[in-house]
């Protein structure tokens, strides 16, 4: 899967999970995969006390992911490119 080989090879095996557990969401992210290919991935914002979850009123975002995860789009773009001009 090509967004988790670029994770891993930025972030090495132990800073990815690919074996996440299946989430209830209710995202219609499965349509958009119906027309173009792609992946769902979570940045590890992580759940701690206080309410991290998204459509919690607690929620509070963990700031210091963020660098990990722009990081990661520019890989993940680099990446995407230099596969479509080979």
């Amino acid at each position: 899967m090509f967004a988790s080989e670029v994770a891993q090879d930025l972030f090495g095996t132990d800073g990815i999970n690919g074996n996440c557990a299946a989430q209830m969401a209710s995202e219609d992210f499965a349509f958009m995969l119906q027309e173009r290919p792609g992946c769902y991935m979570l940045i590890g914002n992580g759940s701690r006390q206080g309410g991290c979850l998204l459509h919690s009123s607690d929620y509070d975002f963990n700031d210091a992911i963020l660098e990990n995860g722009a990081q990661y789009w520019v890989a993940l773009a680099k990446a995407w490119l230099a596969r479509s001009s080979v």
